[in-house]
C-alpha cells in the first residue's frame, strides 16, 4: 500500500537503535556497557512517585484540561520563569506528554512549505526530521570544536533570508555540551531583530551548566515575544517515562499549541502532572546533589579520554554527554562506534547520527554510575588499541 509522500522525510533517532543493538548482543550473553542512552541513572524523586500513587488512587484517570493543570502551570510559572529573568503568567505555560511535543508543535506551528528553519549541526537530530515533515527546508548552522561548539554568528547571519521562519537553539547542548553565554545570544537577538522569525529555545539541559549560570534567549529585550522554551521533566528530575514536558512561550502561540494537542493527545495524564507539582516542590533537595554527581563524572569520563592516545575531548560546560574526537584514527565515527560496540562492548553513539558536523567525534553519556563509566573507559582504550 501507498504510504503519503511526508513519511519519507521523518528520521529518527539512532540512539534507540544502538540501544536495540546492543541490548540484542545482551541476549546472546554478551556483558554491554551503555553509554547511548540519555537517560539519568537517579530515581524519581520520592516525592513524585508518592503524589503519583496517591493521585491514582484518589481517582485521576481521567481527561483533564488540554494545556495542563492550572496549578502545575502557576507553579512552573513562577519557579521556571524568574530563572530566566522572565515574568510569565500561567496561561503562557503549556505541558504535554513529554518535551518532544513542543518542538513538533512548534515547528508545525511557524514553519510552512518552503520556509527555511535553522537548527544546530551537531544537534538533536529530530530537529532536522521535523522541519522536513513540516515541509521546510532545514538550513542547519554548524557548531564547531575550535569555537567551543558555540553558535557561529557570522554564519546564521549570512543564512537568515526573508525565508527564515525559525531559529532552534539548544543551550546546553545535546551532543556537543556547549553552552552558549550572555554576550553570543544578545548578539544572535540583536541579528534577529529586524527578521521575522521565531526562536525555539531547546532548555531541556538547563539545570546542567557546571560553571556559570543558565542565560536564555528569551531575557533579551523583545525576544520573549518570538521565544518558545521547551523545558521538561525527564533529565532534570530524572522522570524520563512520566512523559511531561512543557513550553513556555508568547500568548498569541498557546491557541494554537492548544490546538494542536487536541488534535493529537488531548491532554496529559492528571497523576503525572500531579507527580511533577511535588518534584517541583522538593526541587532544593534533589537538583544540587545530583549535579554534583554529574559534576564528578564529568571530570572522570573527560580526564579518561584524553588519557587514551589518539583521542581528545572538550570538557563539555553543561549537559552530560562528553563529545570525543576520535578524527586521528582514520576510520568514520560510525566505524569506531560500531567497534566499540562489538567487539570492544560499549555502546555509544557516532557523531553523525546528530548531523555532517559530527563526523569525527562520539557522544557518550555520562549520566551512568561511576563504576560503569570507569568499565567504560577502560574497554574503549583497548578496543581503540586494537583499531
Amino acid at each position: 500500500m501507498k504510504l503519503a509522500k511526508r513519511m519519507s522525510r521523518l528520521g529518527t533517532e539512532t540512539a534507540f537503535e544502538v540501544l536495540a543493538r546492543a541490548q540484542q548482543l545482551e541476549r546472546q550473553g554478551r556483558d554491554i556497557v551503555h553509554l547511548e542512552i540519555g537517560e539519568p541513572d537517579f530515581s524519581s524523586p520520592a516525592s513524585a512517585i508518592e503524589a503519583g500513587i496517591a493521585g491514582l488512587r484518589s481517582g485521576l484517570t481521567k481527561y483533564t484540561t488540554t494545556p495542563g493543570l492550572l496549578e502545575l502551570r502557576t507553579r512552573i510559572a513562577e519557579i521556571e520563569g524568574p530563572r530566566r529573568g522572565l515574568q510569565l503568567s500561567p496561561e503562557q505555560v503549556v505541558v504535554t506528554p513529554g518535551a518532544k511535543p513542543i518542538m513538533f508543535y512548534t515547528i508545525l506551528g511557524t514553519v510552512e512549505e518552503g520556509d527555511e528553519a535553522l537548527y544546530p549541526d551537531p544537534g538533536f537530530p529530530i530537529y532536522e526530521s521535523m522541519i522536513a515533515f513540516a515541509g521546510g527546508k532545514p538550513v542547519p548552522y554548524p557548531l564547531r570544536e575550535a569555537n567551543g561548539f558555540r553558535l557561529d554568528l557570522d554564519f546564521i547571519a549570512d543564512h537568515l533570508t526573508p525565508r527564515t521562519r525559525l531559529v532552534i537553539l539548544n543551550s546546553p547542548s545535546n551532543p556537543t555540551g556547549g553552552v552558549e553565554d550572555r554576550e553570543s545570544l544578545g548578539r544572535l537577538a540583536e541579528l534577529l531583530r529586524p527578521a521575522s522569525a521565531w526562536v525555539l529555545s531547546d532548555e531541556i539541559y538547563s539545570h546542567f551548566i557546571y560553571e556559570g549560570s543558565h542565560v536564555s534567549i528569551a531575557s533579551f529585550d523583545a525576544m520573549a515575544a518570538r521565544t518558545v522554551i521547551l523545558d521538561g521533566f525527564s533529565k532534570t528530575y530524572s522522570m524520563t517515562g512520566w512523559r511531561l514536558g512543557f513550553g513556555l512561550m508568547p500568548l498569541e502561540l498557546v491557541p494554537h499549541v492548544t490546538r494542536l494537542i487536541v488534535n493529537s493527545v488531548s491532554c496529559t495524564p492528571a497523576f503525572t502532572q500531579k507527580a511533577s507539582l511535588a518534584a517541583l516542590e522538593t526541587r532544593a533537595h534533589t537538583i544540587p546533589p545530583m549535579i554534583d554527581e554529574y559534576r564528578r563524572r564529568r571530570e572522570i569520563i573527560v580526564d579518561g579520554l584524553n588519557a587514551i592516545g589518539g583521542v581528545r575531548c572538550v570538557k563539555p560546560a553543561g549537559s552530560f554527554y562528553a563529545f570525543p574526537n576520535v578524527s586521528a584514527f582514520g576510520r568514520s565515527s560510525k566505524e569506531i562506534a560500531d567497534h566499540l560496540l562489538d567487539p570492544g562492548g560499549v555502546a555509544c553513539l557516532a557523531g553523525t547520527a546528530f548531523g555532517h558536523e559530527g563526523e569525527g567525534y562520539l557522544r557518550l553519556s555520562f549520566a551512568t554510575a561511576m563504576e560503569k563509566i570507569r568499565e567504560g573507559l577502560s574497554r574503549i582504550s583497548s578496543a581503540l588499541a586494537r583499531l
